[in-house]
């Protein structure tokens, strides 16, 4: 199940659009791990900057938002809808840099987003999850995320 998706195929599968997609490329894939890379951190006018910038636990959407790309292409492969979700817990997170945007120079400049399918089942996944720049951590933990929630009107 290799495939690999632009950030606007990632767009039309998880419910983030316009600047809130924080994913530019998928990289791999199967049904048990999602590699995504992200170039935006360093962006001016990122959707989740704050005066002091972009900070750490921002980490957390990218990840959220790859295992929800992970759950829409596992859905996809199956031939069946997505099922809704939230994700409804990050524990266990280790934040090693204060912020996104102002980490060092690196010969490719992009966060690399990692999320690995720990157990779950028709009502909740848990995931553990990697955001690394330069193939050092930035941040790492757990996620649970419950499905089969009604998405927002």
């Amino acid at each position: 199940m290799h495939q690999t998706l632009d950030r606007a195929g990632i767009a039309a599968l998880i419910p983030h659009s316009g600047s809130m997609c924080l994913l530019a490329r998928l990289k791999s894939w199967d049904a048990q791990r999602i590699v995504c890379v992200a170039t935006n951190h360093r962006d001016a006018d990122h959707p989740l900057r704050t005066a002091s910038g972009l900070m750490s636990p921002c980490a957390i959407e990218y990840a959220a938002q790859a295992m929800a790309l992970h759950g829409a292409l596992i859905g996809q492969d199956a031939g069946t809808a997505a099922s809704p979700g939230f994700l409804a817990s990050a524990r266990g997170v280790q934040l090693h840099v204060l912020r996104l945007d102002d980490l060092p120079p690196a010969g490719v400049d992009e966060l690399q987003v990692e999320a690995v399918r720990q157990s779950g089942d028709a009502r909740q996944i848990l995931y553990s999850f990697t955001v690394s720049h330069d193939g050092k951590p930035l941040a790492e933990g757990r996620a649970a995320v419950v499905l089969n929630t009604p998405l927002p009107a």
